[in-house]
């Protein structure tokens, strides 16, 4: 007769998360928690620069000609960086349990996720694990995709539509499928070239 470990199951009432710090003391938490339901997760829609200015006013970095559009959920800004002419679409959500830095020109486009937390399944605890994300100049990350803990997008990367990412990108690479793997080179074309393709 072979001995049989003990069944052990997730117990979640047992879940502890005593060396995650958010970053902010709870009255700034819950200040944001009603400023971005408000102003950002909704479909109200102040101007760009008065968001910008919010965002900062919040810890965030942001830069030049950032265009922030409604129903966009920012966890945490103080854990935000965005360069300059940053686009992020509706619906966005930016779970930046971790720190997200996102480079110049690079687009978020509706309804993607940038997820910096996730949880250890093989712990019955089910503890948390949290690993920042990098999106560097350039990139274009999809229509309802997501980019997972801990990665970093190369510059001029793209993710494609409905698209998961849980490696990094290659500079220029276009990634795309469930889990995203690189399809081919992004070639952009010279300033003022029109594109003949078609």
């Amino acid at each position: 007769m072979t001995d049989r470990k003990a069944e052990v199951n997730t117990d979640l009432g047992a879940f502890q998360n005593p060396e995650y710090s958010p970053g902010a003391g709870l009255v700034k938490r819950t200040l944001w928690y009603y400023t971005n339901a408000i102003l950002f997760d909704s479909w109200l829609m102040p101007l760009y620069p008065v968001k910008a200015m919010v965002l900062r006013w919040f810890g965030a970095r942001v830069g030049r000609g950032a265009v922030i559009k409604p129903r966009v959920n920012i966890k945490y800004p103080w854990r935000l960086q965005l360069g300059d002419n940053v686009w992020i679409g509706e619906g966005a959500w930016i779970d930046n349990l971790g720190d997200v830095v996102i480079g110049d020109n690079s687009c978020l486009s509706q309804g993607c996720l940038l997820l910096t937390g996730n949880h250890d399944y093989r712990d019955p605890r089910f503890t948390l694990v949290v690993k920042g994300i990098t999106i560097e100049q350039g990139v274009w990350v999809g229509a309802r995709s997501t980019v997972c803990p801990g990665v970093r997008m190369r510059r001029n990367s793209v993710l494609t539509v409905g698209s998961v990412l849980q490696v990094d990108t290659e500079p220029n690479g276009i990634y795309s499928g469930l889990p995203a793997a690189l399809v081919r080179e992004r070639t952009l074309r010279d300033a003022g070239e029109s594109d003949r393709s078609g």
